[in-house]
């Protein structure tokens, strides 16, 4: 069970975005506490899973249809 740990500043380096777009848009909408990142021994900081944080965005970036909503998340209907 080997997975790779990033900080916000990791990804952001990885997926070409912004760490203030992780952490104020992504994070929470897209981006899940317990698939794509944890909060290691119950603290503020943010550890991302980078092998399900490609997984999904790989998955939803080959044209599966999804509603866009207001708040920024998306309908997978």
């Amino acid at each position: 069970m080997a997975e790779t740990y990033l900080t916000t500043e990791e990804l952001s380096g990885r997926i070409k975005y912004d760490p203030r777009t992780i952490r104020e848009r992504l994070k929470d909408s897209v981006l899940l506490e317990g698939v794509h990142y944890v909060r290691p021994f119950g603290g503020r900081k943010i550890l991302y899973i980078w092998e399900s944080v490609e997984r999904d965005m790989l998955k939803h970036s080959q044209g599966s249809a999804f509603i866009p909503m207001a708040n920024g998340g998306a309908c997978r209907g």
